[in-house]
């Protein structure tokens, strides 16, 4: 599937959240790839961008195009192997914010589906209780509004458009999800309403803990429904 218009945000080039000899953690903004795309004008991404001013840096984890928040980058090939290895064995802990549409019936609960590619509409993902990853979700409501309700979302397993997916199989889709949500709730928002908010995680040099925050943008603010050219997608985001 082609990339539909992308135009990354310019200004600024990035945002650091912290910064020390070991790692990097950023806010991505919404629009903006985590790594380039194979067509020379889907070059731009956050990592061209860092890799700029830090040319030892290397990605750890990714955010899909159109979700904000934490990312966390290595610096040196000793200290991404010991910051991949954390994600690889659950050791971190992240935490989403996320517009859904309706209201579900229950304040919280677990979603507990196994994903798989969607090949045939790639990179949509869906579930398959034969072929799928085992894959975990925790979500709570924290917000409510007239057709919508705030939620925080923790991942216990990593899986691709994960979040996304959980949340359309409760029959409450992201708002702004160009992929997964239907027409009412994609007309909602501007952006996907999905946000990185807290990401902690153990130092791989002096092994403390370490937690980060970045502010959801859209919790508790009028929904931002004007069109926003900016947003698209890529086969593998």
């Amino acid at each position: 599937m082609a990339l539909i218009e992308y135009h990354p945000p310019t200004f600024p080039a990035f945002e650091l959240i912290y910064q020390d000899d070991a790692l990097l953690v950023f806010n991505k903004p919404s629009g903006l790839l985590t790594v380039a795309g194979k067509a020379i004008e889907h070059r731009d991404s956050l990592a061209v961008r860092v890799q700029r001013v830090w040319p030892e840096a290397r990605i750890v984890h990714r955010l899909d195009m159109a979700t904000s928040g934490l990312i966390v980058i290595a610096l040196g090939a000793d200290n991404h192997r010991a910051l991949s290895r954390q994600f690889e064995t659950r050791a971190t802990k992240k935490t989403y914010h996320a517009l859904i549409w309706g209201h579900p019936e229950q304040s919280e609960g677990t979603v507990d589906l196994p994903l798989i590619c969607d090949w045939p509409n790639r990179p949509k993902q869906m579930v398959d209780h034969e072929r799928g990853k085992p894959s975990q979700t925790l979500w709570r409501v924290i917000g409510e509004g007239e057709k919508h309700s705030e939620v925080e979302l923790t991942p216990i397993t990593g899986r691709s458009h994960q979040l996304r997916v959980h949340m359309l199989s409760l029959g409450h889709p992201i708002l702004g999800d160009r992929l997964y949500a239907h027409e009412d709730a994609l007309a909602l928002a501007s952006r996907l309403q999905l946000h990185a908010s807290t990401l902690g995680l153990y130092h791989p040099i002096s092994n403390e803990w370490l937690t980060f925050e970045a502010p959801c943008p859209f919790l508790g603010k009028p929904l931002p429904t004007s069109v926003d050219k900016q947003i698209g997608f890529v086969a593998n985001h």
